[in-house]
């Protein structure tokens, strides 16, 4: 199965509820929405559309972030070190709970964890995370990680074995260490502006072959043009392997 999507609403909900199969919503990453606005999203959607998320950065990023500005959050000098980087602060793990009450009203199968680049695999950063994931309550949903910055291959398989995670990743940068459930985030080949070709979507579909489930997640400046199109290439596809098909 591959279900294709973007980052966000780029028209109004009721579009994008039409014409895919999932959204990854940002909101959450910046300031979680109430539970009931969560509620409400989940019942405009059909049954089966999938809605996936990202964790507030209370958890991932440090109060120094740029990302914090568009929150409207104000954290205290003296407590910025409470913050970010899969800290097991009371702090983090209300940022949690608060993340997990909206995945649970959306329904969410997947919970997408992103690092800022200065989150490097230090011995700290990654105890902290081995920490964060053997506490915090999974409630059914498949944690996705997607770390950014000098993380060697064998590190990051390592900790996605260990801790249950699946490989978040840009493939036009690299490929996932995980196998089973494939997570894609396609920020656009050199930047946000980047649009896609055609020799680029049908590069996608191929990575997705080797994955039993595969979410495709475009995150550029035409997104929603990039995702219709990725739709009707997988439908020439799929119509043209049943036609092959003894």
């Amino acid at each position: 199965m591959i279900y294709v999507g973007c980052c966000g609403f780029p028209k109004g909900r009721a579009a994008c509820f039409q014409h895919f199969s999932l959204v990854e919503v940002q909101q959450t990453f910046y300031r979680p929405p109430r539970p009931e606005t969560a509620r409400r999203w989940r019942q405009e959607a059909p049954p089966d559309f999938i809605f996936t998320l990202k964790a507030w950065q209370l958890i991932t990023h440090p109060p120094t972030s740029p990302t914090y500005r568009r929150s409207g959050l104000s954290i205290p000098p003296d407590r910025r070190d409470r913050y970010g980087g899969f800290r097991p602060t009371p702090e983090v793990l209300e940022a949690w709970e608060r993340t997990r009450e909206v995945a649970l009203a959306l329904e969410v199968p997947i919970v997408v964890f992103q690092c800022p680049a200065t989150f490097t695999p230090t011995p700290e950063n990654i105890a902290a995370m081995r920490q964060f994931f053997s506490m915090v309550d999974r409630a059914g949903m498949r944690f996705a990680w997607e770390p950014r910055g000098p993380w060697e291959d064998e590190t990051v398989a390592a900790l996605c074995r260990d801790l249950d995670l699946i490989h978040c990743v840009d493939p036009f940068v690299r490929q996932p260490v995980t196998a089973g459930v494939a997570y894609f985030r396609l920020h656009g080949v050199g930047g946000y502006r980047y649009r896609f070709t055609d020799a680029d979507l049908l590069r996608i579909l191929e990575w997705c072959r080797p994955f039993e489930t595969a979410y495709v997640l475009f995150n550029n400046i035409s997104m929603w043009e990039d995702g219709l199109r990725l739709q009707s290439q997988l439908l020439v596809t799929s119509r043209e392997s049943s036609e092959t098909s003894p």
